[in-house]
């Protein structure tokens, strides 16, 4: 593996996960100074999480082009400027405004994020990018603690610290990353592919492929964005529901990271059937649990909802092997939209049904992914990991 490339990358994913999952806290901690409700809330969240997630394709095709040198860096200055700034806000349009543009620094982060952990990978593809993922999911769930202990603290007065604190991994980034890297070719072919016929995308696969996405991108942005809301609502502080969301968030990193091991032996679609499967009894039992049996459920359900999430990456990636920034930047930017607009219709649901049974559906819906995942095809699930070939200088 490039550790230079990939480690780049990879810590500044953590730092900019670290604010993208802050955003739900700050926009709790305003709820009362604001008076927003359940779906303002979730709106805040929806918003943001479009604006970042729409826009990424434009930034993936940008990186294919550029080759994602300086994307990382300048994505990553400007989440941070722009989060600093939404801290002082003094109503709800002015910090939506300042949330959204904070998330075009995250729209352009990602697809060359995945990209060149990609390529550092070398002929370890799923594990170099889960390594990418897990730091990312890493930065979710140390977001909310920080900002739950600094908001306790100092109020938002205290999380402009998480701004200031990503400025070392912007420097990092434009040095670590200013060598050149080919993308253009991805891996050798082979003789015997050549000539072989390309197998077009069957409608009924793409459906499949796009439910699990969606579904399981719903589950994990409506905990994150809903969650400190359904928490707070029982009367716990603001460092308590932060180091909750926190267990879930950090166990679903440990799952991302697990899953692109398994994903370089085992085959995809099985991976993915049976986490998703699973997940459903432990999402749904952490909400109704306190104390160690919360731990335990959070625990599990975060781990088994973190397995797909490189891997449905990866299998993007394999269908555009030569626009694997585009790729990148299309599965992201769908699985962000998705989730963000499940997180909007939930918090919306909410303000009618109640935020716990709100929650409750949305902790069933890996049940339906994993039903999804029973119709991709062997063919497309099985499909060999290709390992990118090093570029000059690496």
């Amino acid at each position: 593996m490039n550790l230079r490339r990939l480690s780049s990358v990879s810590f500044g994913h953590l730092a900019i996960d670290i604010l993208n999952s802050s955003v739900a806290m700050i926009l709790t901690a305003l709820a009362v100074p604001f008076a927003l409700s359940n779906s303002q809330i979730g709106i805040g969240v929806m918003i943001y999480q479009l604006v970042g997630s729409l826009s990424q394709p434009y930034f993936g095709w940008l990186a294919d082009r550029l080759g994602g040198r300086w994307l990382g860096a300048a994505g990553l200055a400007w989440t941070a400027a722009f989060y600093w700034a939404a801290t002082f806000a003094t109503s709800y349009p002015v910090l939506l405004l300042l949330m959204s543009l904070a998330a075009l620094g995250s729209a352009a982060f990602h697809p060359q994020g995945a990209m060149n952990a990609g390529h550092a990978g070398r002929g370890r593809v799923a594990s170099a990018t889960a390594i990418f993922f897990l730091l990312g999911q890493t930065g979710l769930a140390l977001g909310p603690v920080l900002a739950g202990v600094l908001l306790e603290q100092s109020g938002l007065a205290g999380v402009r610290v998480l701004a200031g604190a990503t400025l070392p991994l912007v420097f990092l980034m434009a040095f670590w990353l200013r060598g050149p890297a080919d993308f253009s070719h991805p891996h050798p072919i082979h003789d015997g592919e050549k000539n072989r016929p390309q197998r077009s995308l069957r409608r009924s696969v793409f459906v499949a492929f796009a439910l699990v996405v969606a579904l399981r991108a719903t589950v994990q942005s409506g905990y994150y964005g809903l969650l400190p809301k359904f928490l707070a609502d029982q009367g716990y502080t603001p460092s308590a529901y932060g180091l909750m969301v926190g267990v879930f968030s950090l166990t679903l990193a440990a799952g991302t990271m697990a899953g692109g091991i398994l994903g370089d032996r085992i085959v995809h679609r099985t991976l993915l059937i049976w986490a998703l499967l699973l997940a459903a009894p432990f999402t749904l039992w952490m909400l109704y649990s306190s104390g160690w049996t919360f731990v335990v459920a959070a625990g599990l359900g975060g781990l088994l909802i973190g397995v797909p999430h490189s891997i449905l990456v990866v299998m993007a990636q394999n269908l555009l092997p030569q626009r694997q920034g585009l790729a990148s930047g299309a599965v992201l930017g769908f699985m962000f939209a998705a989730g963000a607009a499940g997180t909007g219709l939930a918090g919306w649901a909410a303000d009618f049904v109640g935020l716990p049974l709100a929650l409750s559906v949305v902790a069933l819906l890996p049940l339906g992914a994993g039903l999804s995942a029973f119709f991709l095809e062997r063919a497309e699930a099985e499909q060999e990991l290709a390992a990118p070939a090093p570029a000059p200088g690496d």
